[in-house]
């Protein structure tokens, strides 16, 4: 039986995008509807328009480069931002198809995670990347290893999310953050 590499590609059950230094050269149907946006849109451009800004577009490129580098793939639960400007919770998992340089060229999968979670306050770059691990169940020590800054840096963090999100505890705040209240 031949397989249509392309009807799999089309007809995956989550967004796919082979890219070329972190440029989309292809995407599926499943990434033009969860970002709202046409394919010719999409082709060509940087995966920076899908991020809620620049400096989380370069921030999170720097950290997941070594990763790629050393194991081959990544994958973590981000805020993306739909060709409307409406930001939502994905999960990215990608691969390097070369290692050695990881950017150079790579396959990824989004998934919507906006049934599951929504995000509701208003945030910024680094507060979303708090609030991403904490959902993962990470320590502020963890966080701030993880970000490259201090765990009394992600303490004022997550007490501005605490804050946004009317938390009486971090755990109230991981609940709050889930349920996108």
């Amino acid at each position: 039986m031949d397989v249509d590499y392309r009807l799999a590609f089309e007809m995956a059950p989550v967004g796919l995008v082979i890219s070329r230094n972190r440029i989309m050269v292809d995407c599926n149907q499943h990434v033009c509807e969860m970002f709202r946006a046409s394919r010719e849109l999409l082709i060509g451009q940087s995966f920076r328009i899908l991020y809620p800004s620049v400096d989380e577009y370069e921030r999170l490129g720097a950290r997941m480069a070594p990763i790629l580098n050393t194991r081959g793939h990544y994958a973590d639960n981000r805020i993306m931002k739909r060709a409307n400007g409406e930001v939502f919770w994905c999960h990215v998992s990608g691969r390097a198809l070369n290692r050695e340089a990881p950017h150079e060229s790579g396959i990824w999968s989004f998934e919507d995670l906006s049934s599951l979670r929504q995000v509701k306050a208003e945030l910024t770059g680094r507060e979303r990347e708090v609030a991403a691990r904490l959902l993962e169940g990470m320590t502020s020590k963890e966080i701030g290893k993880a970000l490259e800054i201090s765990h009394r840096t992600v303490e004022i963090y997550r007490a501005r999310l605490m804050r946004k999100y009317n938390a009486s505890t971090t755990a109230d705040l991981i609940q709050k953050l889930l349920a996108g209240n």
